[in-house]
C-alpha cells in the first residue's frame, strides 16, 4: 500500500463512515475498500462514536456484546488508548448499568478512573457482580502499590534518618557498630578496646517519629485522587517510624485507619458523592490530632465548601498555629489542572498553609518535604505544582 493510500485509510478510520466512505482510494473518488480487519476496527470505533444512530446505543443493550467490543478494543489499541475508549463509552452510551455484568468486567482494561465509577456504583451494584468488580478494583491496586511502595518508602525512611539518631543513647539503644566507627581514633592497643567518647543510638524507641494524617474530600470529583490516597495511606501505614490515619468525609466523616492493612478495604469504606462539610472534617482531625508539632496533615479537596466556610478557615489556621504542618491538595491525579474553589485556595496560602495540585509521582517526595520540615511551599514551587495568584502555576 502506498503512504498515500495508508494516509487515505487511516482519515477512514478517523472520521467513520457515511460521507467518509467516498474518500477515494485511487484520488478519482473510487471509494477505499477496507480489510476484513479494518471493518472490525470500524465497527468497533463506530458503535462508540458515530454521530446518529450506532452512537446511541450502538454496541447493544447485552452485556455479552459489549464485552465482544470490549475485547475488540483490547486487540487493536494500546492499553492507554483503551481506557480513553470505556471512559468514553461510559459516559457517551451510559453503559453503567452493564458495569453490573460480571461477563462486561471481565473484559475491561482496570484503571484509577474505571475504579471511581466502580466505587460509585458498589452500593447498587447486584451480587453477581460485587466479586468481579471487587477483583477489578483489586488489579489496578496492586498495580498502583508495585508502582508507588518503594518510591514512597525511600523518600520517607530517608527524611526520617537524621531524626532516628541518636547521640545520647540509653544503653539499650546504643548502635554499635556504629559507636565504634565514630570511636576509632580512640583505640586502646595495650587494653585492645575502643574507648568511646561518643555514643550513636538506635534512636528513641517510641510510638513514631511522625504522625501523618491523610484527610480526603469524597465528593464525586475527587474520585481519582480518592483512589490514589487509599493505595498511599496503606503504604505509610506499613511504615513503622510512621503513624498514619486516613479521614474520608463528604457531609459526614469517616475513620477509616483500621482498614489500613488493605487499600482495597479503605477504598469500600469510601462513599464517592455526596456533599462536602470541609469544616466538620477539620474539625475531627483536630480532635484526633494528639502532637500536633510532629503531626503532617494533608487535606486532599477542590475546596467547594459546602458548610461554613469562615469557620473552616478559622480552623485551618488554629491547626497551623497549633504547630501542624497543613497542607491542601486540589488533586493527587494525572488529570491536569484541576477544577477548585480559587477563593479558598488564596486564603489558606494567605495563611502559609500551601494549596496546589500533585501527580502521584510527586508525593512520595511531597511527603519527604514536609516529614524533614522544609519549606513545602517552596518545594512545590520547584515542581511547578504552587497556586499562584488563584491559577496553579
Amino acid at each position: 500500500m502506498t503512504q498515500d493510500m495508508e494516509r487515505r485509510r487511516r482519515w477512514r478510520l478517523v472520521l467513520g463512515g457515511a460521507e467518509a466512505d467516498g474518500l477515494g482510494g485511487d484520488g478519482e473518488g473510487t471509494p477505499l475498500k477496507l480489510s476484513a480487519l479494518d471493518r472490525r476496527m470500524d465497527d468497533a470505533l463506530g458503535g462508540l462514536y458515530d454521530a446518529a444512530g450506532p452512537r446511541r446505543g450502538g454496541l447493544g443493550a447485552s452485556a455479552p456484546r459489549v464485552a465482544r467490543w470490549l475485547a475488540d478494543l483490547r486487540e487493536f489499541f494500546p492499553a492507554d488508548v483503551v481506557r480513553v475508549l470505556q471512559a468514553d463509552a461510559i459516559e457517551r452510551l451510559d453503559l453503567q448499568q452493564l458495569l453490573f455484568e460480571p461477563e462486561m468486567l471481565d473484559g475491561v482494561e482496570p484503571d484509577v478512573n474505571l475504579v471511581g465509577t466502580l466505587l460509585t456504583l458498589k452500593g447498587v451494584m447486584p451480587q453477581r457482580a460485587r466479586d468481579a468488580a471487587r477483583a477489578v478494583v483489586r488489579r489496578v491496586v496492586d498495580d498502583l502499590t508495585r508502582r508507588l511502595e518503594e518510591p514512597t518508602r525511600a523518600a520517607v525512611t530517608g527524611s526520617l534518618s537524621r531524626a532516628q539518631r541518636n547521640f545520647r543513647p540509653r544503653p539499650a539503644e546504643i548502635d554499635w557498630a556504629r559507636t565504634i566507627r565514630a570511636n576509632l581514633k580512640t583505640y586502646q592497643p595495650d587494653r585492645n578496646t575502643v574507648i568511646p567518647e561518643r555514643l550513636v543510638g538506635h534512636g528513641r524507641r517510641r510510638r513514631s517519629l511522625r504522625d501523618i494524617v491523610l484527610c480526603l474530600d469524597q465528593s464525586g470529583s475527587m474520585a481519582s485522587s480518592v483512589v490514589y490516597a487509599g493505595v498511599f495511606g496503606a503504604v505509610l501505614a506499613s511504615l513503622p517510624a510512621v503513624t498514619t490515619r486516613v479521614v474520608v468525609f463528604d457531609t459526614a466523616v469517616a475513620d477509616l485507619s483500621e482498614h489500613l492493612d488493605d487499600p482495597v478495604d479503605v477504598l469500600y469504606g469510601i462513599q464517592l458523592g455526596g456533599g462536602t462539610d470541609i469544616n466538620r472534617a477539620l474539625a475531627y482531625c483536630q480532635g484526633v490530632i494528639q502532637r500536633p508539632e510532629q503531626t503532617v496533615m494533608v487535606l486532599i479537596s477542590d475546596l467547594f465548601e459546602g458548610g461554613n466556610e469562615r469557620e473552616m478557615l478559622a480552623r485551618a489556621r488554629a491547626l497551623k498555629d497549633s504547630g501542624v504542618q497543613l497542607i491542601a491538595l486540589l488533586a493527587l491525579s494525572d488529570d491536569g489542572t484541576p477544577s477548585y474553589d480559587h477563593g479558598v485556595a488564596r486564603a489558606l496560602a494567605g495563611m502559609g498553609i500551601p494549596a496546589f495540585a500533585c501527580t502521584p509521582d510527586h508525593f512520595p517526595g511531597l511527603m519527604a518535604a514536609a516529614i524533614r520540615g522544609d519549606d513545602v511551599g517552596s518545594w512545590a514551587g520547584e515542581q511547578g505544582l504552587v497556586v499562584r495568584g488563584g491559577g496553579v502555576g
